[in-house]
């Protein structure tokens, strides 16, 4: 072992370091740091993108979920309508909006790989009314004999269903008819929106909102497809690519309002079958 005298030359010891007293400090070390006066903008438009990379994230979990029938339709329905008016509002301030450019350049800029979450917000609305079931996801219970499904029961478990065997000419088919209240609301809906197209209410602000009803109202009334149905989401989708203060332009409305007014038609004429 070396003794103080054996140290070696690049062996550190108490008396290596002797120090300038010639330097003073500069900083007061119980002073507070000002930060400088852009600080909370800047900060609050960096909390603005990271709620936006976080609704991304969570908007293409969730998406993998219901795929994989691991959320019910309930859930996913009011968890995805939740997280795309949150995106929306969040991107409805200027700055973000600028910082932001659009969702592949921000998926770029973070390396982000969001495939589902990004149609999802393409077209702005849950699939489940985009591509209804029925009866509608407010009212539907999970499928008892889902593979993914907490009730899940093997065929020969104890307690589990019997399967139906023989003559099912006893079976009985429960329909669900709409009410008078859920047609008559659709029909109001379907009114509002051509209205506020005759009227010049064209920003996407504003008929996003009236369209997102009518579809939503539909949905609840129609077992399935109608002539017409393909364009209402034909527009939501469109109005949902446009800037929040965007307009439609003169041919644009008047191709809207056609449209729609055929699937006004197509759906009275679908309640009438």
């Amino acid at each position: 072992m070396y003794t103080s005298s054996r140290l070696p030359s690049y062996a550190p010891s108490p008396y290596s370091y002797t120090p300038d007293t010639t330097l003073n400090a500069t900083i007061n070390l119980d002073e507070e740091v000002k930060l400088p006066r852009h600080g909370t903008a800047e900060r609050e438009l960096l909390d603005s993108l990271a709620e936006i990379y976080s609704i991304v994230v969570v908007l293409d979990d969730l998406e993998r979920a219901y795929t994989r029938d691991s959320v019910s339709e309930t859930e996913y329905t009011d968890i995805c309508s939740r997280l795309i008016k949150q995106y929306n509002s969040a991107l409805s301030d200027e700055r973000v909006r600028r910082a932001f450019v659009d969702l592949e350049s921000f998926k770029r800029e973070y390396d982000m790989d969001c495939p589902r979450a990004t149609e999802r917000l393409r077209i702005g609305l849950p699939s489940t009314l985009v591509n209804p079931s029925h009866p509608n996801p407010s009212t539907s219970t999970p499928y008892p004999f889902a593979p993914h499904s907490s009730t899940y029961q093997p065929p020969n478990a104890p307690g589990a269903a019997s399967k139906p065997t023989g003559n099912n000419n006893n079976t009985t088919t429960t329909t669900t008819t709409p009410s008078a209240s859920s047609i008559a609301n659709a029909t109001e809906n379907f009114i509002t929106f051509l209205d506020a197209l005759r009227i010049k209410i064209l920003a996407k602000d504003q008929l996003h909102p009236l369209l997102s009803e009518v579809i939503q109202s539909v949905n609840k009334v129609v077992d399935g497809d109608f002539d017409g149905r393909g364009n209402i989401i034909k527009w939501l989708i469109r109005l949902n690519g446009m800037r929040a203060g965007e307009n439609l332009g003169e041919e644009e409305t008047r191709e809207c309002a056609f449209e729609l007014e055929g699937a006004y038609a197509g759906f009275k004429a679908r309640l009438g079958d």
